[in-house]
């Protein structure tokens, strides 16, 4: 079967067709560093994640992911804790880091930064200028929407009905624009922020006018891919078409695909209606793979509800398959396969045809996973015998191919497993992942975020962990 992709752009499955043959360049909107991952970041990364790695059974795939290392929010955070931006984004680039390692998402090839991409910057914004497409005013520079007769046409809007101001990301001076609509590219520097030098004076770059660039920069001006969250399609992602086919007469991307949003027990996800759940928060209490089997189990295009029903079903599902995929590690030398070498039957083979006809079909991982479920379900049914009877109802030559399908499955899916991870812990919740809340909520008050500094405490309090404040500034914390 052909690769199908839904095409958020033509608003239709396509086949896939790369650009260069046996070759795909993905590139994928990154966070913004200012604080700590939540659920939406999970569900983004590994989604993209998954999907890369069907595509590398297929094609040779570059994948870029940017870092938005200069930005409003991360100037804010700076001056909150009397630090810089730069020590603000090291710190949650490396949070990042560690939570997306847990949750097996592999490395980005490149993890171009948008402070190490200012010259790049600067050339698209003088091009786009010199194209008429952009305009110089005070000290700023804004993209002159109206001189692009396509914009829009990402997200399907209109520029009579779009608001001023869409992207959220800038402080910009209306009196300064031609047109309501139009968007910074360039922003003069304010008192005590930090600034580049450019033709137009000290400033700083816009946001949409980053991943442009860094886009040009690593990957051309044309990809295959390019692929962020659904709040991402209206502004920042119309936006980028805007810039990049202007400069460059050319397509930015072949194909653009966006994940669906996560909702919180059938609401959307909100610091202001106290649902938000950051990955550090819900490591603590289920497994990082359970988490990866949630976001899964739904085609990533659809919105996804989290709720404690449905996380534990995936905590529950994850054992399964987990068992599944240690049955090698467990019973390899009881089963005689250290040397074991036989062709694939013909239902092996249409197991993975099947598998892979899902994924095929624009990633279809709610059916994928069926194929996975299955396999594991037998070899959890045959691992019950082997530990009460002694033997099994399959031959070991027919255990082993399960093993190998599922391994496949599960590996393109990516998800890992190791024995240690089957090991209960007697005393719950471990010294690491309090001392990680505790810091979290010393940061929360240090930022008279009082709201979540009582939400860490309580989640702690719920599995047994009582906090103490002493006078001198510091925590210390008894089991109950």
């Amino acid at each position: 079967m052909t690769l199908r992709i839904y095409n958020t752009l033509t608003r239709r499955k396509e086949d896939f067709i790369s650009l260069e043959k046996g070759n795909v360049k993905m590139y994928v909107c990154g966070v913004t560093v200012y604080d700590y991952c939540h659920l939406g970041h999970a569900r983004a990364y590994v989604v993209w994640d998954m999907i890369r790695r069907f595509l590398a059974t297929k094609y040779q795939v570059k994948f870029v992911q940017n870092i938005t290392d200069i930005d409003d929010k991360i100037l804010k955070r700076a001056q909150e804790r009397e630090t810089t931006m730069q020590a603000i984004a090291d710190r949650y680039i490396a949070t990042y880091d560690e939570d997306m390692a847990k949750l097996n998402i592999a490395k980005a090839d490149d993890y171009p930064r948008a402070t190490e991409t200012i010259p790049e910057i600067i050339e698209l914004i003088q091009q786009l200028i010199d194209r008429g497409y952009a305009y110089p005013s005070g000290g700023d520079v804004y993209y002159a929407v109206q001189k692009f007769p396509n914009y829009g046409k990402l997200s399907g809007r209109k520029l009579e009905d779009m608001q001023a101001g869409a992207s959220g990301r800038v402080d910009e001076q209306e009196e300064q624009k031609r047109y309501p609509f139009d968007f910074a590219l360039w922003k003069s520097a304010k008192p005590t922020e930090p600034f580049w030098e450019s033709p137009w004076g000290k400033g700083r770059p816009g946001w949409h006018i980053e991943c442009s660039a860094m886009v040009r920069s690593r990957l051309g001006e044309t990809i295959d891919i390019h692929a962020g969250g659904a709040d991402l399609q209206f502004p920042h992602h119309e936006n980028e078409i805007a810039q990049s086919e202007a400069a460059y007469a050319k397509p930015l991307a072949k194909y653009w695909m966006h994940n669906g949003f996560v909702n919180i027990d059938g609401e959307k996800m909100s610091k202001s209606l106290n649902n938000f759940k950051t990955i550090r928060d819900l490591f603590v209490l289920f497994d990082p793979m359970a988490i990866r089997l949630f976001i899964l189990q739904a085609q990533y295009r659809q919105p996804i509800d989290f709720t404690e029903d449905a996380i534990n079903a995936a905590t529950k599902g994850w054992e399964t398959i987990r068992d599944g995929m240690l049955f090698a590690a467990d019973f390899r030398a009881k089963l005689g396969w250290q040397n074991i070498e036989i062709p694939f039957r013909d239902d092996v083979v249409e197991a993975i045809a099947c598998f892979e006809e899902a994924m095929d079909d624009d990633f279809n991982t709610s059916v994928a996973m069926s194929y996975v479920f299955e396999l594991a379900k037998k070899l959890r049914s045959e691992r019950n015998s082997l530990s009460h009877a002694g033997k099994t109802v399959a031959s070991a030559e027919v255990l082993f191919h399960d093993w190998q399908v599922l391994s496949y499955m599960t590996s393109i899916l990516g998800f890992v497993a190791d024995v240690s991870a089957r090991q209960v812990k007697e005393d719950g919740i471990n010294e690491t992942e309090i001392e990680s809340l505790i810091q979290q909520r010393i940061e929360a008050k240090k930022s008279k975020n009082y709201q979540e500094g009582d939400r860490i405490r309580d989640e702690l309090k719920a599995v047994g962990i009582t906090l103490v404040d002493q006078k001198d500034g510091t925590t210390r914390w008894i089991r109950s």
